[in-house]
């Protein structure tokens, strides 16, 4: 399974940065884009530059309902009308209906099998409430956050219940939940995560700085 970094804080040379989190994971059979970062023509751009056709993608989940995640959902849609758009239940009905009328909405409340192998943890926590997905791979079970508001111990004790958990890449807010860090393989802290710093200090071996442009393949 491969996961390529498309829209964050930090970008490699040639993309463009900005406020927010996005990737692209690409299984055997489903191509899924995972938030769309905050600026849409950057968005674009980046796509572009990775070479990942926007028309090709199957999947279209989002984390939650700020800004920072969906900013891009606009040109996604208008670039490709045959999209499955995943969204917690919470998000507004005028969101959703904007959604509906290029897509097709599916509304996400408990855990759930988005495709084969990947699976959204379920709206979790409240203000907001998010989904993340859970990867399911040949070496262990793997998290995507947009920005983990519903706390480290929700997410990754409702991805546990698939298997063990490797890893986790992404948005990790304000969290000091450094135990739940303890015995990862994998920790691709980025876009909002206050306490970076400390998490690459605590974690010299296993903390794996990502950017647009950033690839991996678990």
């Amino acid at each position: 399974m491969n996961v390529t970094i498309v829209y964050d804080n930090e970008a490699k040379e040639g993309l463009q940065k900005g406020w927010g989190f996005s990737c692209y994971i690409q299984t055997e059979d489903s191509k899924i884009m995972f938030d769309t970062g905050w600026d849409g023509c950057a968005l674009k751009q980046n796509l572009s530059a990775l070479n990942i056709p926007i028309e090709d993608i199957d999947i279209l989940v989002l984390s939650h309902q700020h800004w920072d995640h969906i900013g891009g959902v606009p040109e996604i849609l208008n670039a490709n009308n045959n999209l499955d758009v995943y969204v917690p239940a919470s998000f507004s009905e005028k969101l959703k209906n904007e959604i509906a009328t290029h897509s097709t909405l599916h509304e996400v409340t408990e855990k759930c099998r988005i495709c084969n192998n990947v699976f959204s943890t379920g709206e979790l926590g409240n203000n907001p409430k998010e989904q993340s997905l859970i990867l399911e791979t040949d070496n262990g079970i793997y998290v995507i956050t947009g920005c983990a508001h519903p706390g480290l111990e929700t997410i990754i004790g409702t991805a546990a219940s698939t298997g063990d958990v490797r890893g986790i890449i992404g948005g990790l807010h304000d969290s000091q939940e450094y135990d739940l860090l303890d015995g990862l393989e994998f920790i691709g802290a980025g876009h909002c995560t206050s306490n970076i710093e400390t998490i690459r200090t605590r974690f010299p071996n296993t903390f794996v700085p990502i950017a647009a442009g950033s690839r991996f393949k678990f």
